[in-house]
């Protein structure tokens, strides 16, 4: 067997959704799944036991950042992410590529890779598909990515042809650089932006270089809903069925729901564990603003409905003191329930997904959430 791959179990008669089982070296995993980002090895504001309590035991760490601070090679020597953070269970990491596009104040794009500056620093540094596969291999991570550019979704047909050429024929050196392919799967990057026929060729071409799983990338880069669902309903129609789909990005409960109705088996997104930073909470009712003077002194938990750790010890009064006190503590809490609430989300889905009532449980959840249908 490779070194992860994908077995579908279940298809929702209501919706086409997909349950199945990815198989890593670190793990089984039900899907649809939600990854938290651990961006610097480390899942911010809790310690990995505690992000072992509110995941499905996948994490992502960033290859960007971790090849800067403290270097690949470091963390290599210290067993990769999983020895240098003490994470016992799975890792994908990204190829890089995203950072190098959304953090550089200036780059060149040539064929080689891309030049590009430290996004603190200004020091010049450059990184190409063989490089960005070089990191990974020491950072160890189960899964990787293909290096490639992520163009503006809206971009003129001429440039996202151009650009999502180059990102095959790095995706292709990437392959071909990459050591480790019996313990890390290396996965493809299906990009177009909003084309829908620069997306099936992209996609096409990848599967003629053979990955063990495709990555949507692209997507949630400022584009509407409508024209990411859009693109999502008719990427379901022709991603291949034997091997996981992997929405790169994406993390807000309305788009978990519908990705997961369009055949989406994996997501990633930095959202809930950004919007606990800032007090935002996700409840069985909507997000919460939790500094509000409305819950100064409430003495309920952050959801009653919620039977996490933190929902279960502690009263919003308290919470809501400590992030008006810019206090870690509350950012911690709010971190934890958030990221409990997605994985509990995802249960739900994948146990509507067996029941065949995905599309009912949508309306459900949208219409106690706040969503517009």
């Amino acid at each position: 067997m490779p070194a992860v791959w994908y077995e579908l179990k279940h298809v929702c008669k209501q919706s086409g959704a997909r349950y199945g089982i990815l198989h890593t070296p670190h793990g089984d995993f039900e899907t649809p799944i939600f990854m938290p980002v651990g961006t610097k090895a480390n899942v911010k504001t809790l310690i990995p036991e505690e992000v072992k309590e509110v995941s499905d035991g996948l994490i992502l760490g960033n290859t960007y950042h971790l090849w800067l601070q403290p270097g690949d090679e470091v963390i290599r020597d210290f067993g990769g992410i999983r020895g240098f953070m003490n994470w016992d269970g799975a890792l994908l990491t990204d190829s890089g590529g995203f950072q190098v596009f959304s953090l550089s104040k200036i780059r060149k794009i040539t064929e080689e890779g891309v030049m590009f500056r430290h996004h603190k620093s200004g020091e010049k540094l450059f990184l190409s598909p063989e490089k960005s596969i070089e990191i990974q291999n020491n950072l160890g991570a189960d899964i990787i990515m293909s290096f490639d550019e992520c163009p503006p979704f809206n971009s003129s047909k001429e440039y996202m042809l151009e650009s999502v050429n180059r990102t095959i024929r790095w995706a292709k050196r990437g392959k071909d650089a990459h050591k480790n392919p019996d313990t890390q799967a290396l996965f493809g990057i299906v990009q177009g932006g909003g084309n829908k026929e620069i997306r099936k060729y992209c996609l096409e071409k990848l599967q003629e270089i053979d990955f063990p799983g495709y990555s949507i990338g692209g997507l949630s880069v400022g584009e509407s809903k409508t024209e990411m669902y859009e693109m999502l309903e008719y990427l379901k129609t022709i991603m291949p069925e034997d091997k996981p789909r992997y929405l790169m990005g994406v993390g807000s409960p309305d788009d978990l729901i519908v990705g997961s109705i369009n055949g989406i088996d994996m997501f990633d997104c930095v959202l809930p564990s950004r919007n606990a930073r800032h007090g935002t909470a996700f409840t069985s009712y909507g997000k919460i603003q939790v500094k509000n003077l409305e819950y100064k002194l409430s003495q309920t938990p952050l959801d009653p409905e919620c039977d996490c750790y933190v929902c279960k010890t502690y009263k919003m009064g308290y919470i809501n003191h400590l992030v008006k006190s810019d206090e870690i503590l509350g950012m911690r809490l709010i971190t934890y329930h958030n990221l409990y609430f997605l994985k509990n989300l995802m249960h739900n889905i994948r146990k509507a997904i067996c029941e065949d009532r995905l599309l009912d449980f949508k309306e459900e959840f949208f219409k106690k959430f706040g969503y517009k249908l």
